[in-house]
């Protein structure tokens, strides 16, 4: 397989791809909490667009140690030409957001504070700075960030984490990630102590990917307690490896299911976990695709619009994959000839009239117009979408 390379190369020997997050003008005026998935880049952007900032990397053993013994270390650290501040991994060391606290009041100091997680902050009952910052989250990457460099069997295959897209071993490089180094960072949390029961409901959590759970099933499948299951949904969403689509209930003419859905943040990494190969053709690669599309829309939503993104489904059985804000219908087909049951629940919805566009995104060569709904390329839409065209 081979595509374009950019040209540029970051510290680790990997093409470095500009993101989609501007971080110095987030920055400019107020101090934030960046989080993200462990590998989706967050050190490699801090490095590239906040050259000759000051970061405390707490994976760094002799930071972590000298800052956990004295917090007011940082203080003490920091000169007046010390505008902006970096601390990388900042759910390791809790007790420091009250020195950052300190001084965001006191010096008027701006800090970017990072990590792969915010649930021990959360749960601790530490100092979120009182909404002294905001919060932004880093995906893996874009249609929009990759360019030239996009490749769709590529995304399906290897998934979209930055070390891994470019990797000459992605399966490889995969399998580490999905095996113990995620299970890892799920035990660092401290949130599990039974290691085999957490890597059993893993992998049958990731076959219900882009489906309503029913936790009775994975409880049973599982060999967790149905209460164990739903805390350990729970730790995946707080760790942002998994998100819950709700469910959109505005419609009249048909009533529609209340139950949530739940895709992993990655198409690589749910595929390592269900221990399946995605081929072109498959039912299993029209799943890949949604859950590809659903990446996309959840980036854009968190970078951008800030809207929210639910899916639609009539008791009666009919469903449409997205519903973006309260405006437009998407269903996802990864076929190259639709035919007209593909689009029934769309026509289903468009008869109650409330929404402004209703899209069928494929993998059809040309854009079409049937009635009230478009037939998209995959990507003509997402040229759209980060175009803002929907909205």
């Amino acid at each position: 397989m081979t595509m374009k390379m950019p040209n540029k190369i970051n510290g680790n020997g990997l093409p470095y791809i500009e993101r989609t997050l501007n971080l110095p003008a987030l920055l400019e005026k107020k101090s934030y909490f960046l989080f993200g998935p462990r590998q989706t880049g967050k050190t490699s952007l801090i490095h590239h667009s906040l050259k000759g900032m000051k970061v405390y990397d707490l994976l760094d053993t002799s930071i972590y140690l000298a800052l956990s013994q004295n917090p007011g270390r940082i203080g003490e650290e920091l000169t007046p030409k010390d505008r902006l501040v970096v601390i990388d991994e900042i759910q390791r060391l809790p007790d420091l957001l009250n020195e950052v606290h300190r001084l965001i009041e006191t010096r008027k100091i701006r800090f970017l504070l990072t990590g792969s997680s915010a649930r021990k902050l959360r749960r601790g009952g530490v100092n979120l700075l009182g909404g002294r910052a905001r919060t932004k989250y880093l995906h893996p990457f874009t249609y929009k960030e990759l360019g030239e460099t996009f490749d769709l069997t590529r995304v399906v295959k290897c998934g979209l984490l930055p070390s891994i897209y470019f990797s000459d071993d992605p399966k490889a490089d995969l399998e580490a990630y999905a095996g113990s180094y995620l299970q890892e960072e799920i035990v660092a949390e401290g949130a599990i102590r039974n290691l085999p029961a957490f890597s059993r409901f893993l992998k049958v959590a990731a076959l219900c990917n882009g489906q309503i759970v029913n936790f009775t099933n994975v409880s049973n499948d599982a060999q967790v307690a149905r209460t164990t299951v739903y805390e350990y949904f729970d730790i995946l969403k707080d760790t942002l490896i998994l998100y819950e689509l709700p469910a959109w209930r505005k419609s009249k003419k048909r009533k529609p299911l209340a139950s949530s859905k739940y895709y992993f943040f990655d198409v690589g990494v749910v595929s390592m976990l269900q221990g399946r190969r995605f081929r072109p053709g498959t039912p299993e690669f029209g799943e890949a695709f949604e859950t590809y599309l659903m990446h996309e829309l959840t980036s854009y939503s968190h970078y951008i619009s800030g809207e929210t993104i639910s899916y639609w489904r009539s008791t009666s059985g009919f469903e449409v994959n997205f519903i973006v804000g309260d405006h437009t219908a998407i269903e996802v087909k990864a076929k190259e000839n639709l035919s007209a049951s593909d689009l029934k629940p769309l026509r289903m919805l468009a008869e109650e009239k409330m929404l402004k566009h209703y899209l069928c995104v494929s993998l059809e060569p040309r854009m079409r117009k049937i009635g009230n709904v478009t037939v998209l390329p995959y990507k003509e839409f997402l040229e759209a979408l980060w175009n803002g065209e929907f909205s």
